[in-house]
């Protein structure tokens, strides 16, 4: 009857703290992997130990305590003001980075927007519909003369308040199609873009955001820490560019600079290039592609590649607030994450990759990438029909 009892106090102070813990989860727009998973399941295991094991008051004051740490190290929203903070964003001609640079801008933010082409269509409209103060540079991340002119224009406009947030945006693709059929093209452009070119802008701005004591974000993505089939040159680029954001937020520390990497799944941006671009890619491939290697895949298994890109942008989100409230997170909380993953999934679909069984992780993928799930190879399929035969 005693231990009847005590089960329905742990019950009756499980739910009281459930409640409480939900609602400062709700107030402060904590998501579930930045409000310590782990640790809400060690609490749980906890309540059950001091129950069976420990028992008597001090289980309860145990688990009491336990309950209470937990609830105050759940992150608090506070967001500082944006006056007088300048933010650079590479990549601002559409997409994502063109939606931040007027989200920013409207926030009162002094936006320097990176653009590829300034007399471009995106540059005009953000000339048209931002404030004054947004300020258009030619900004190609490939290329080192234009990266040090950008230097030269933020530090005289900044002068010593210095520069408070870099947001590298720009991104490229390339091609999603199996790693063996890829030009080594497309893999040296999305590592020059997505990953060298970030790590220049960083490098040559770094001594603006080290006096502000800013931030520095960079939008990587799901695959660049889960693999993906068919991403292999744009997810290889993106690992490299969440590992160079994490060793940054080790290495600026001492400066009291903060560093956030964002991993967001599936958005509808122009990073997937048009139809007509991958019309050009998929031909690409099959006129550069070595003679034994495209008989043992086939050309109808060629050919399903170019439906990828219809699949892919009907199956992404056109909604891009999440990604644009997480970036705004990371440059204005008083206590930005090291990480977000704003999308379906995108906090789930790695945690599925790290936690389970291999076989499972590589069937989902199968199953949700659309990669090629209902034909192999030729040279598979005759070796299949040679063993049924058999």
């Amino acid at each position: 009857m005693v231990q009847f009892d005590s089960a329905l106090l742990y019950l009756a102070l499980s739910a009281l703290f459930s409640g409480v813990f939900i609602y400062k989860l709700i107030k402060n727009k904590v998501k579930i992997e930045n409000a310590s998973v782990c640790s809400l399941l060690s609490l749980f295991m906890l309540g059950i130990v001091c129950l069976y094991v420990v028992s008597g008051r001090f289980g309860l004051t145990l688990f009491i305590g336990a309950c209470v740490l937990y609830y105050i190290s759940i992150p608090v929203r506070q967001m500082l003001s944006t006056q007088g903070k300048a933010v650079l964003i590479t990549g601002c001609d559409s997409g994502l980075g063109h939606a931040l640079a007027k989200h920013l801008d409207e926030r009162g933010v002094l936006v320097f927007a990176g653009v590829l082409d300034k007399d471009g269509p995106g540059a005009l409209e953000l000339s048209r519909v931002c404030s004054s103060k947004l300020s258009l540079v030619q900004l190609d991340v490939t290329n080192s003369s234009e990266i040090k002119t950008v230097y030269d224009e933020v530090k005289s406009r900044v002068q010593d308040a210095g520069l408070w947030g870099i947001v590298h945006n720009a991104g490229v693709l390339g091609y999603v199609a199996d790693g063996e059929l890829l030009p080594i093209s497309v893999y040296k452009q999305c590592m020059d873009v997505n990953f060298i070119g970030a790590v220049e802008v960083t490098k040559m701005l770094m001594p603006l955001l080290r006096k502000s004591k800013g931030r520095l974000v960079t939008i990587s993505s799901m695959a660049g820490h889960t693999p993906i089939p068919g991403f292999a040159p744009y997810a290889a680029s993106k690992a490299a560019l969440s590992m160079f954001s994490a060793v940054m937020r080790q290495d600026l520390l001492k400066w009291g600079v903060k560093v956030a990497a964002i991993h967001p799944s599936g958005f509808k941006t122009n990073i997937f290039g048009s139809q007509e671009h991958w019309s050009s890619q998929d031909q690409n491939i099959l006129d550069n592609i070595m003679p034994e290697v495209k008989d043992d895949y086939g050309e109808d298994y060629l050919a399903t590649l170019k439906d990828l890109h219809h699949q892919m942008f009907t199956f992404s989100s056109s909604d891009l607030s999440p990604v644009l409230e997480d970036v705004c997170h990371a440059l204005l909380s008083t206590n930005p994450y090291s990480s977000y993953t704003p999308g379906t999934c995108a906090y789930l679909i790695p945690c599925l990759f790290r936690y389970f069984p291999l076989w499972v992780y590589d069937n989902f993928a199968k199953l949700t990438f659309h990669i090629h799930r209902n034909i192999l190879p030729r040279s598979l399929r005759i070796s299949q029909t040679h063993s049924k035969a058999d």
